[in-house]
């Protein structure tokens, strides 16, 4: 099986590194890339600035509540992208607001998961999202050349 590349859009340090640490505990191979808000996603995602090289995501993990660019306005330019839309897009956050869960789904993302407040129900949430969507669900080829 090939490495997954899954795209992490959080600006929070700590939970950057509660989602590194639970990725290394995955069974399946993955890169892990990190960028801090919207704006750093689409250029990511565009492969701009420093990203030249980067390779095109199997999976985005967004968070709703970020600086410059929030999840739900990146969420609304990926999902009307021909080039990005495709890219299985999940929300996950700590926000537990009506609003921001139907804001997204009526935006097309793929899942809504709500943050769980402990680290061990972190990990089990971490570990049920790499089962569903790493290993059940047959991801869109790239859109994209691999790098």
């Amino acid at each position: 099986m090939r490495k997954i590349d899954i795209l992490l859009v959080e600006d929070n340090s700590a939970d950057v590194l509660l989602t590194e640490e639970a990725f290394e505990e995955a069974r399946i191979a993955n890169q892990l890339h990190v960028v801090r808000d919207g704006v750093e996603a689409l250029e990511f995602l565009r492969r701009e600035k420093g990203f030249a090289d980067v390779p095109t995501p199997d999976l985005i993990l967004l968070d709703v509540n970020m600086p410059r660019m929030n999840g739900l306005e990146l969420l609304a330019l990926l999902k009307a992208d021909p080039a990005l839309r495709r890219i299985p897009t999940i929300m996950l956050t700590t926000s537990r607001a009506e609003g921001d869960i139907w804001r997204s789904y009526d935006l097309h993302v793929n899942a809504y998961i709500p943050k769980p407040l402990g680290v061990g129900e972190f990990f089990e949430v971490v570990r049920t999202l790499e089962t569903f969507w790493l290993a059940t669900v047959a991801l869109p080829p790239h859109l994209a050349p691999r790098t």
